[in-house]
């Protein structure tokens, strides 16, 4: 599980409702049932339209990508990558045909087949990079998704306001009870400043951070893939192959991979 993410999200929260209840705030005020309905009512109403049905259905994968982090290592990738080309410089690309499938990659899987096949360069090249695009675009998808709930959200919490103040102004008869009705009026603007600035728009921000460390790891492949194909010096694609990375991430292990696709843009 991704901690930061977790407790990110917790720490927000907390402070937001610690100060209310520290300057004498009441939680209890801040739980309008009604406000909520609107507001995140409202906002996944108009996520769904602005998005395919397809996207839209797969939050929970979204959600799951952005709580669960795979750990990977691109230095133990770029190992395995100098290996290969080890293996194909000494007994051939044939060679890699009997280890295509203990590859946990389908990517680097299917890039080495390829080569293994006798695929033209330019043409394997072509394929990997068409696959590497898509890829991208379905992960875009899920974090425009929630940057669209992040920007519909505020908008859905004043229509919420708006409304409850319509409620409250028709009914002025009762001055005494004024005061809180408007309070429980502005808990939609609450609700929905909050819901788009803890949640949708940081989701939508850890989204892209994983679309970015997947998407290095790929092109190192293609690349890696490349030069085997290319016959290329172990020890030069290894040193190839690190300079995708930052300096400092070229000899740290155990670094996840959005730890080292962090670096790697630093």
């Amino acid at each position: 599980m991704d901690i930061a993410t977790l407790v990110g999200v917790i720490v927000a929260i907390a402070g937001l409702v610690g100060g209310f209840t520290l300057d004498g705030g009441s939680i209890t005020a801040l739980l309008q049932p009604t406000a909520a309905l609107i507001v995140f009512g409202g906002t996944i109403g108009a996520t769904l339209t602005s998005s395919s049905l397809k996207t839209f259905l797969g939050v929970g994968k979204y959600l799951k990508i952005s709580l669960f982090s795979k750990s990977v290592d691109f230095l133990d990738v770029i190992d395995q990558l100098v290996g290969l080309a080890t293996i194909a410089r000494r007994e051939g690309i044939l060679a890699l045909e009997e280890r295509i499938e203990n590859f946990p990659d389908e990517f680097l899987k299917g890039g080495v087949r390829l080569v293994v096949d006798g695929v033209d360069p330019e043409l394997v090249k072509s394929m990997m990079e068409t696959e590497l695009s898509y890829v991208e675009q379905r992960h875009e998808a899920g974090a425009k998704m929630f940057e669209s709930a992040g920007g519909f959200a505020p908008t859905m919490g004043i229509i919420g306001t708006v409304m409850g103040l319509i409620h409250v102004l028709g009914n002025l008869s009762s001055v005494a009870t004024l005061g809180p009705q408007i309070a429980t009026a502005f808990t939609a603007t609450l609700y929905g400043v909050a819901s788009a600035n803890v949640l949708w728009l940081p989701i939508a921000n850890k989204l892209k951070e994983r679309n970015a460390a997947e998407m290095l790891l790929r092109e190192i492949m293609l690349e890696g893939v490349l030069s085997i194909q290319a016959g290329e010096n172990p020890t030069i694609l290894g040193q190839k192959l690190r300079a995708f990375l930052a300096p400092t991430a070229r000899t740290a292990k155990g670094k996840t991979g959005a730890q080292n696709a962090e670096a790697a843009e630093a």
